[in-house]
């Protein structure tokens, strides 16, 4: 089984998107599922988890619709108001308690000026409302400093779990083996409380440079520090399109994964277990 960790849809009339006014042409339209349907079983993947597009409820409950339309997607990680302690407590109740596809929170905060949002005082405590409750947060960093934050908020709320989306952005382009990136990459394995998910590969190497060769020594560093337990994998669809097309994504991420792997159970964990252990998923 796959599961396909990191799947986005948008829909230009139910949220803003302030981040595609600078993305290329290509993602400036909606993207739904219909769209996805004939790759993914292409690439053979099983099921499926949306991740948030924007930091808005309207696009929360745009994912929650989509899976409740799409047997294949097993969970949302949808966005809450961090900021808003209150707030965030009022909906996580209502939300655990009606909604069986909240699995995980995310914010665009490689979006937000401030690389140290999280550490704020109002989002640490709405993060630890998500630790009280078992839900794992998404980390979507692109500097090294978003890093250095994801292990201050370590400290601070001890029993969130989280992940890291795109592995934090590796330095594959320019072919450092591992520079900053890996230093601090390598202090946050030693938490268990951090997973790693590889994803975006496509978009952070480049187009032309996106080859199972090519990204293979950072999957084998991030497996190497993590361990087999702590790691699954996310298409990025559609933002993945400008690194290659899907099944092109899944075929490189397969290969990798085989050729680094040889044990079929811990491939199974890589694949499968280890997403549905993490955002509790209920297959």
């Amino acid at each position: 089984m796959i599961i396909d960790t990191h799947v986005h849809i948008w829909n230009l009339e139910r949220s803003a998107y302030d981040w595609l006014k600078a993305a290329p042409d290509v993602l400036h339209k909606n993207y739904n599922l219909e769209d996805l349907e004939d790759l993914r079983l292409t690439a053979s993947v099983d099921a499926g988890i949306i991740v948030q597009a924007d930091n808005t409820l309207d696009d929360t409950a745009l994912m929650i619709e989509a899976a409740e339309q799409h047997d294949w997607i097993k969970g949302i990680v949808g966005w809450l108001p961090l900021l808003n302690p209150p707030k965030t407590e009022q909906l996580l109740q209502s939300v655990l308690s009606e909604e069986k596809y909240f699995k995980g929170v995310r914010h665009l905060i490689h979006d937000e000026p401030d690389d140290r949002w999280l550490l704020q005082d109002a989002v640490i405590e709405s993060l630890k409302l998500l630790s009280a409750r078992q839900l794992p947060y998404d980390v979507v960093g692109v500097k090294t400093t978003h890093i250095q934050t994801a292990l201050q908020v370590a400290e601070k709320v001890p029993g969130l779990r989280m992940v890291f989306d795109h592995l934090n952005q590796p330095p594959i382009q320019s072919g450092e083996k591992f520079g900053e990136w890996g230093k601090l990459m390598k202090i946050a394995a030693a938490h268990p409380q951090f997973y790693a998910k590889i994803s975006g590969m496509g978009t952070t190497a480049g187009k032309e440079n996106f080859t199972a060769e090519n990204i293979k020594p950072y999957v084998d560093f991030i497996l190497a520090e993590f361990g087999s337990d702590r790691c699954f994998l996310g298409g990025d669809w559609p933002v993945s399109i400008l690194g290659g097309s899907y099944v092109h994504t899944w075929t490189v991420y397969q290969q990798v994964i085989e050729d680094l792997v040889s044990d079929e159970h811990t491939r199974n964990r890589i694949f499968s277990e280890n997403a549905i252990a993490f955002y509790n998923l209920n297959l």
